[in-house]
């Protein structure tokens, strides 16, 4: 079966082009318009602290959920110290290794609408403050990294431990929803599977060292319709819904197996394991395959066949698998039948999405990269964020070929980028950067 090219979301019709504003590329949830992280337009290709920042605007506190963008508007979430700053401490990990610990202190968890023209805060709500129970990776954490995600007529916040929340555009709390569940992640790395939203339903995955959940949400009203129970450890993969034969699927990727459950009651379809530990890339919908994959350890990549039932595990239903070049952070991009995946120390790779195949594997980004934000594509090129303040841009394409290394000084990127308009927003851990071509150029 031929994997078409990437969705884009619908135009306006001739006719309300003539009578509307010129139309503007929205980015509604973490990866992007269609869950590929493809924009609908390109983006610039070089910029510096002096070239093609149309504005820079500081963000308090301390969160690495990505953005989302919607018409003139910018939606983010950040989680700020009401009093003391956290602390970090050494602890010991009880294998023999000590790790980092952040001794939480009181914060407020606020959701920020920005103006997408000039950065100026729009409004600024506190969701919840409390004092967090436990803490979170002390270079790539915080206690605001799930991103928000929007329908176009709300606003739909996750922090987890601390709430769900759903706005008005407009900043107006329409309802709220504790689920009940104080979160324990593997060695208190933090939190941070965005939630998704497809027709009336709000899906939330909450896999952790405790009782793992998967919960679904009226979206109008904030009530629980179901929540299942899963068999998993930490893992931070943001889940995906696919209409298989006219049921709608939410299919999630854990160490121990990727699930699909039914969106309307929970009903588990079909599981398959294959997968390694610490899930964190997001599945990507390719045609009528799911491509799922894990970095860490025992790595591997699959592709699986949807329409089946049951333990679809070492069946047919498993298109292909590939244990090499797979990301350990980054979720991948789908763009024109290519999966591209970055990995932490700074290699990219492209596959064929139909076979698995590397058309290249494990080519170089410029020595000394480092990353965990995830990349996005815009128009020819694919830009990866790294925690040096670089984004490389690389030409999309079969064959790699490194077209810009663009650096923001002391800047440090777990965000991924996002293009909206012919416009790159970039949130670092302590800014917001507007990158756009200069008028004249």
């Amino acid at each position: 079966m031929p994997f078409p090219s990437t969705h884009r979301l619908p135009r306006l019709s001739l006719f309300a082009l003539a009578l509307a504003a010129p139309p503007t590329d929205d980015w509604p949830a973490w990866r992007g318009p269609d869950g590929t992280g493809v924009a609908a337009s390109a983006a610039p290709t070089t910029w510096s602290d002096t070239e093609n920042v149309k504005w820079k605007v500081a963000i308090p506190g301390r969160g690495f959920s990505t953005p989302i963008a919607l018409g003139a508007r910018i939606f983010l979430t950040t989680a700020v110290s009401t009093g003391e700053e956290p602390q970090v401490v050494e602890e010991d990990g009880g294998d023999g290794r000590s790790f980092a610990r952040v001794v939480p202190t009181e914060q407020a968890f606020v959701v920020l609408c920005l103006d997408r023209e000039s950065g100026a805060v729009q409004w600024e709500k506190r969701a919840n403050v409390a004092t967090p129970h436990e803490g979170y990776h002390r270079q790539y954490g915080s206690w605001a990294s799930y991103s928000p995600v929007t329908d176009g007529e709300r606003l739909y916040v996750s922090f987890g431990t601390w709430g769900i929340y759903c706005y008005t555009l407009e900043g107006e709390l329409v309802w709220k929803t504790d689920l009940g569940v104080e979160m324990e992640m593997r060695r208190q790395f933090g939190e941070g599977s965005a939630p998704v939203v497809h027709g009336d339903t709000l899906v939330q995955v909450l896999d952790q060292e405790g009782d793992s959940l998967i919960v679904a949400l009226d979206k109008k009203t904030g009530k629980e319709r179901w929540r299942a129970a899963r068999d998993e450890p930490s893992s931070w993969a943001m889940p995906v819904v696919a209409e298989v034969g006219g049921v709608a699927q939410v299919i999630t990727s854990a160490t121990n197996a990727v699930r699909s459950y039914r969106l309307a009651d929970g009903e588990l379809i079909w599981t398959c394991s294959g997968l390694g530990a610490n899930a964190i890339p997001a599945p990507l919908l390719s045609g009528d395959t799911v491509v799922v994959m894990t970095g860490y350890r025992d790595p591997n990549m699959m592709a699986i066949r949807l329409g089946g039932k049951g333990d679809l595990s070492g069946t047919e239903a498993v298109l292909w698998q590939n244990p090499k070049g797979c990301p350990y952070t980054a979720a991948p991009v789908l763009h024109d039948g290519k999966i591209y995946a970055a990995m932490d120390r700074g290699f990219l790779s492209c596959f064929d999405a139909r076979t698995g195949e590397a058309t290249y594997r494990e080519e170089r980004l410029p020595r000394g990269t480092s990353l965990k934000a995830s990349p996005v594509a815009a128009g020819e090129h694919l830009y990866v964020a790294t925690e040096s303040g670089e984004v490389h841009v690389v030409k999309l394409g079969p064959e790699f070929e490194l077209v810009a290394t663009n650096t923001l000084a002391d800047q440090f990127f777990v965000a991924s980028p996002v293009v909206v308009d012919g416009e790159m927003l970039l949130r670092s851990e302590t800014h917001l950067f507007c990158i756009a071509e200069e008028e004249g150029e």
